[in-house]
């Protein structure tokens, strides 16, 4: 019997998709934790359902209580610390907060799936993939060894796992990210769950990846009537698959509707800011982007009144009272006192936003030039027992301008970290250069590159680990001007330092706190504050705003262009997320599996594709606009990243490549000028 069939048996028979049938009703949750510095609120006052086979988004900023709303519908909150004063969550018509331990354990994983976030963390790194996919079919469903192994090899085909039966039989570092998480997908669906709760489950993967696995969700879901809950903060997503939104903000839901009327028509000011906040790949960049200032609240603390109010453009003396959920025009919910005015357009956003493009300085001598830059590593004997040479980045060339900001994009793996450590000399070449002001960093001298690196910074993807937490912020961003001795005396380096404070939007008084009383927003300005220090010409931005929120990551992007305009500053802007790079560059490099594939100013590059691979990541790319995302199909790229202990012959891409010839797979293309000032690597085009 197979999976599908599976779910026409007796207790799993299914429904019309998105019936009016309601598999979950969460009634007024109230979430509160114990802490050192008091109770903190994290969930208040939550109601919600979701019914049969409809996909229902939850979003908001961290903090907002997403998370802790899905761990407490699956009972997996900490004893210890939290508790639920009130409410109900009602699952197939059992209250779920009045089940024994035991009875839970029943419904969690056989009626009641999650994907976790990290796909590494969750699965046991001991145990191989078949064993922990038959474990729960063995506990719940009472199978015997054989009829789990058949049962697991299914479900391993069904999400898309080549060659399944060998896969068993391998353990979790043996896949990469996204088959991973397949696997994380393939156990949240062994026992024929009704319901499966993702929490942000593609955050940490590539564009292209991502989009297959939320194509395998969706899909599973309409064939197999499963209810979905996807907590996630990245809106393409939640416009693509989404049938209905939920937003919440400081542990309160402050607007819930159709998708469409979410996106199109937000009846909450915090909606309209958040849609307004995030970087869109169909429209021209032209301006900054429109953000939402200050902060969420400190839930530790009591909050009178509407506690979007102190970020709030449309707050007036009303806002003072604590707003209800109120009925909208559309049949959604706000809790907003003006949204009659909102949807009359009586009132309109006025973030902060505006500003023209940023002037490039029109020089002739590039600040910084790689050329045909190669790194190999040595792998010895690694878990798996291989041994070779990773060919990690491979006949690298770019120029960036002073003023300019370039932008590397590609998939996990494709050698853009690698090129910009490279360029920091972290790492030394197998072969070519680096020239940075027209000295060659492979070659420079201990005495050269201490000189270097007061105008080369670098700013990390998680500005936590990359801040020393025994430090305050103080002590962090003076430390540099200290060993460079950039200031005379300790009087004149507390001013420097809070005027990099004040210059990065930080009150000159958190230079007395430690980097774990800073939300993430903040942290990362400490971390531009302290690369600013060194008054640098040129900054490697290595993901540098992708562990952020929306609202947050749209202040940092502002940020660093302002200071582009102000200092004259260059950047090497690494990331995956394409809309984000559309936004901040000038002009895009895309790599793969170590080599680049195309080089093109931003707009050309965005309208006009050359190379296969970067028509493939931007078709991948969701939209944060429902019309659009329900009326395009996507181009899946088929397949995983070759290894790079055994790399395809010819092209790199031709293993995945829709138009790959045997001319693709003997011959290695060379990056040449196509039009002006567009290069591409394919000898298609």
């Amino acid at each position: 019997m197979t999976l599908v069939e599976s779910y026409q048996q007796p207790g799993h028979k299914a429904q019309p998709a998105q019936s009016d049938s309601v598999l979950l009703d969460v009634d007024n949750l109230h979430v509160h934790f114990e802490t050192s510095r008091g109770m903190v609120r994290a969930v208040e006052g939550l109601s919600f359902n979701v019914k049969r086979g409809e996909i229902v988004a939850i979003v908001g900023e961290s903090g907002s209580g997403k998370s802790v709303s899905a761990l407490s519908i699956m009972r997996l909150l900490p004893k210890m610390t939290s508790r639920i004063p009130q409410g109900r969550i009602t699952f197939d018509g059992r209250n779920l907060l009045d089940l024994s331990d035991e009875e839970m354990r029943e419904i969690r994983g056989q009626h009641i799936s999650m994907i976790f976030q990290e796909p590494m963390t969750s699965l046991n790194p001991i145990l191989t993939i078949g064993l922990q996919i038959t474990e729960p079919l063995q506990i719940h469903l009472g199978m015997t060894p054989e009829q789990a192994r058949e049962r697991a090899i299914e479900l391993l085909g069904l999400v898309g796992i080549p060659d399944p039966a060998r896969r068993l039989e391998q353990y979790p570092h043996q896949f990469s990210g996204g088959m991973r998480q397949r696997v994380m997908i393939a156990i949240g669906l062994a026992c024929n769950p009704k319901l499966i709760i993702a929490d942000e489950p593609t955050t940490a993967l590539d564009v292209t990846i991502q989009a297959q696995i939320l194509e395998l969700m969706k899909d599973l879901s309409r064939r197999l009537n499963i209810a979905l809950i996807v907590i996630t903060h990245n809106l393409g997503v939640v416009a693509r698959y989404a049938d209905r939104v939920i937003v919440m903000y400081a542990a309160r839901l402050v607007e819930e509707g159709i998708a469409e009327n979410v996106f199109h028509k937000p009846r909450h000011p915090y909606s309209m800011g958040l849609l307004r906040s995030v970087p869109r790949l169909d429209r021209p960049r032209g301006a900054k982007l429109e953000t939402i200032e200050g902060l969420p609240p400190n839930l530790a603390v009591p909050m009178p009144g509407c506690r979007f109010a102190p970020r709030c453009p449309f707050k007036i003396a009303i806002c003072e009272q604590e707003p209800g959920l109120l009925q909208t025009d559309l049949g959604g919910l706000s809790r907003c006192h003006r949204h009659a005015e909102i949807a009359a357009g009586k009132l309109a956003w006025t973030g902060i936003g505006g500003g023209g493009e940023i002037p490039v300085a029109k020089e002739t001598t590039p600040l910084l030039s790689v050329r045909d830059l190669v790194k190999h590593f040595e792998v010895r004997g690694g878990l798996r027992g291989d041994s070779g040479t990773v060919r990690a980045v491979q006949d690298v060339s770019f120029d960036i301008y002073p003023g300019e900001t370039l932008g590397l994009v590609g998939e996990s793996g494709c050698g853009k970290t690698t090129v910009g450590r490279l360029i920091l000399k972290l790492e030394q070449p197998t072969s070519g250069e680096v020239r940075f002001a027209g000295t060659d960093i492979a070659t420079a001298s201990a005495g050269e590159m201490k000189t270097l690196r007061r105008k080369i910074q670098v700013i990390f993807q998680d500005p936590y680990s990359s801040l020393n937490p025994r430090m305050t912020v103080g002590e962090i961003i003076g430390e540099p001007l200290h060993v460079y001795k950039l200031v005379p005396g300790r009087k004149e380096q507390h001013a420097r330092v809070e005027e990099l404070l004040q210059q990065v939007g930080l009150r000159p008084e958190m230079a007395a706190r430690y980097p774990h009383q800073l939300s993430g927003g903040q942290r990362q300005r400490v971390g531009i504050a302290r690369a600013l220090a060194m008054e640098p010409s040129f900054i490697v931005c290595d993901e540098a705003v992708s562990a952020l929120d929306v609202s947050i990551q749209g202040q940092i992007i502002n940020l660093l262009e302002d200071l582009q305009r102000r200092l004259g500053l260059a950047y090497l802007f690494i990331a995956h997320d394409l809309a984000v790079v559309r936004h901040i560059s000038m002009r895009v490099v895309v790599m793969y599996f170590g080599r680049v594939m195309e080089v093109a100013d931003r707009d050309t590059l965005y309208a006009e594709p050359l190379h296969p691979y970067t028509k493939v990541l931007l078709d991948a790319a969701p939209v944060p606009d429902p019309t659009i995302e329900k009326g395009r199909e996507p181009r899946l790229i088929k397949g995983e990243l070759p290894s790079h202990l055994a790399p395809p012959s010819g092209c790199v891409f031709n293993t995945r490549c829709p138009l790959a010839s045997e001319e693709c797979r003997q011959a290695v293309p060379l990056l040449r000028e196509i039009k002006p000032g567009h290069f591409a690597a394919c000898i298609k085009v």
